[in-house]
């Protein structure tokens, strides 16, 4: 097989390419040569304040509110009250063991209130309404892992 020569500017101008029409990644193949030149993944935009951390050895509730059966898959990402997570984690319904929840459905929410906590690498994050409604459905269990864009609940 032949040496492999790199011409550092052809990537360079790959790279470029992936920026102006913002493809994820350029994979090209010649016969046996093959080059993939890939961006990095994007990480959400932190948008929540980290909560208070909880005391050693403590973990949040088990108790929670019920949970609504859940809608198709496909249907949900895309309801307008959709409350989506931001990150993969846990999923805490209430801030400390044998405290209230922080929702109920049928609770009526202001934008900004806290609904859920997600500890992620330790931290606890509070995940708080998008927006003014009722809550209609509780689509996570307490103390269950949850996957980023998940939706966790749905306000009207």
């Amino acid at each position: 097989m032949a040496k492999f020569e790199m011409d550092t500017d052809f990537i360079r101008n790959l790279a470029a390419i992936l920026e102006e029409t913002n493809l994820g990644e350029i994979e090209l193949v010649d016969g046996e040569r093959k080059i993939r030149v890939a961006r990095a993944a994007a990480a959400a935009p932190a948008q929540f304040t980290m909560a208070a951390p909880m005391a050693a050895g403590a973990a949040p509730a088990m108790a929670g509110p019920a949970i609504a059966p859940a809608p198709a898959p496909g249907d949900l990402g895309k309801h307008v009250g959709a409350v989506k997570s931001p990150m993969v984690g846990t999923a805490y319904l209430s801030p400390e063991p044998g405290k209230p929840v922080f929702v109920n459905v049928g609770d009526k929410v202001t934008a900004g209130q806290t609904l859920l906590i997600i500890e992620a690498m330790k931290t606890f994050n509070p995940i708080k309404a998008p927006r003014a409604g009722v809550v209609t459905q509780v689509l996570v269990e307490n103390a269950r892992p949850v996957e980023f864009a998940e939706v966790l609940m749905i306000i009207e």
